[in-house]
C-alpha cells in the first residue's frame, strides 16, 4: 500500500483541529498534547482522507507572509454544502463554488492560512 498524507504547520493546533472538525467533519485519529492540553501534533481524517497538523508558528502560512505553497483539494459529494460549512466555521472565500474544467469547485483559506479547493468532478 502507498499513501500520501499532508502535514500542515499551524500557529495553534487546538484551534486548527477544532476548525477542521467543524468545517469538514474531521475526526481525530491520534493527538499529542503539551502539558497544558494544547495540540502539538494531531492526525485527522475526513472520510477516507487523512492529514496531520502540527503547532509550528514559525512555518505557519501567516508567518510566511500569508503564502501557502501547497493547496489541498477536498473531493466531496456535495461541495456547496461543505464549502458553506467551512465559511460558517471561519474560513475565508477565495473563489465561490462554480463549474469549470470538468469540476464543481470553490476555494477557501482556512483560519491557519492554508488553501483548500472543495469540489467534485462533474463526471462523477
Amino acid at each position: 500500500m502507498v499513501k500520501l498524507s499532508p502535514w500542515l504547520s499551524v500557529a495553534d493546533g487546538t484551534s486548527a483541529a477544532s476548525f477542521y472538525e467543524s468545517a469538514f467533519g474531521a475526526t481525530e485519529v491520534e493527538r499529542l498534547d503539551d502539558g497544558d492540553g494544547n495540540v502539538v501534533v494531531a492526525h485527522l481524517t475526513v472520510g477516507e482522507a487523512d492529514f496531520w497538523i502540527q503547532t509550528d508558528a514559525d512555518s505557519d502560512p501567516h508567518a510566511l507572509g500569508e503564502r501557502s505553497p501547497v493547496r489541498m483539494i477536498l473531493t466531496v459529494d456535495d461541495p456547496d454544502a461543505v464549502f458553506a460549512r467551512a465559511i460558517e466555521a471561519g474560513a475565508t472565500e477565495m473563489f465561490p463554488v462554480g463549474e469549470g474544467h470538468g469540476w464543481r469547485i470553490g476555494r477557501i483559506v482556512d483560519p491557519s492560512g492554508h488553501h483548500w479547493e472543495i469540489g467534485k468532478p462533474l463526471s462523477a
